[in-house]
């Protein structure tokens, strides 16, 4: 891979529905280079796989933050089905290390992130929690 096709890619990263005509004109080539190397990128097998963003989506919660659990026992089980079936809660994922699970949350205003923080503290077998606000997000 030398630099147009990553060229190639970071264009398609910004907009995947590109034309492969603006797709050339973006990164300097003729639309033949361009349908040239895409192709040979896919055929190569550099894209592991093509996917659609709807909007729901795309969370319109203001105010993110992931949350690190720490569960006493084996209760790891229950206390991820207590946090899936919270609205605040957009996924829930098993880790390993010092915290057990690790919680996306995502909510409308500060008020409403807090009040999630303390439901999920107080939930029978959480016993210590640390929670980092998302600043930013790029991909």
């Amino acid at each position: 891979m030398d630099e147009t096709d990553s060229a190639l890619i970071r264009a398609l990263r910004k907009n995947a529905r590109a034309s492969l005509s603006d797709l050339a004109a973006d990164i300097g080539v003729t639309r033949a280079t361009a349908r040239v190397r895409l192709d040979r990128l896919i055929a190569g097998g550099e894209f592991a796989g093509f996917t659609v963003l709807t909007r729901s989506d795309i969370k319109p919660d203001a105010v993110r933050g992931l949350m690190m659990l720490e569960i006493a026992g084996r209760g790891a089980e229950q206390v991820m089905k207590r946090l899936t079936a919270m609205p605040a809660v957009i996924v829930v994922h098993s880790t390993n290390g010092t915290w057990d699970l690790i919680a996306e949350i995502g909510t409308k205003t500060l008020e409403d992130f807090d009040q999630a923080l303390f439901a999920i503290r107080r939930m029978e077998g959480v016993t210590r929690s640390e929670t980092s606000l998302l600043l930013s997000s790029r991909r």
